[in-house]
């Protein structure tokens, strides 16, 4: 039997997801040093939201306690309340190309062109959404605008107050 598929190219580009890989995206973060009598890094998370409704789109990254015996440091990612309200408390941690170690005060690059949640993100407006929990501290959430797929150079940036500095997000199509 010979079968014959005839699809019409905008349907076919339509139905296609757009290639993170094509993207070159990158999140610079700010943790700034705090002079506290006992301080300790931060859980974070970096998430992607729907601008229209304010709906999870994809995780991004999320950086916690990996050490701990029995990924005991998994049970105070709801510290993150926004991230966990999100999307957070269905996530199985860890997660393959986005959970990793807290990071230590200094300013940190994460690369975000080939995250598994842009490879099928489909087109429209978002927010890039930050959100920074520290024990003994506070917890700060910061959001940065993002058309994708990017039509040309695209830039944002936000100021942290407490738990985060600058945060910029940096793309080209």
């Amino acid at each position: 039997m010979n079968f014959r598929y005839t699809v019409s190219l905008g349907a076919a580009l339509a139905a296609a997801p757009y290639s993170a890989q094509a993207a070159e995206l990158s999140l610079k973060l700010e943790i700034p040093r705090l002079a506290v009598a006992e301080y300790h890094t931060p859980y974070v998370a970096v998430w992607l939201q729907r601008a229209s409704d304010q709906g999870f789109a994809g995780h991004l990254a999320v950086w916690y306690d990996l050490k701990k015996k029995d990924n005991a440091g998994a049970k105070w990612l709801r510290d993150l309340r926004q991230w966990w309200r999100q999307g957070g408390r269905d996530a199985q941690m860890p997660m393959d190309g986005v959970s990793g170690a807290t990071r230590a005060p200094g300013e940190h690059l994460v690369q975000l062109g080939g995250a598994k949640a842009l490879a099928t993100l489909p087109a429209g407006d978002y927010e890039v959404v930050v959100e920074a929990a520290r024990e003994g501290g506070g917890r700060e959430v910061l959001r940065l605008p993002l058309r994708w797929p990017m039509a040309g150079v695209a830039q944002a940036k936000a100021q942290g107050e407490h738990e985060l500095g600058a945060i910029s997000l940096q793309g080209k199509p």
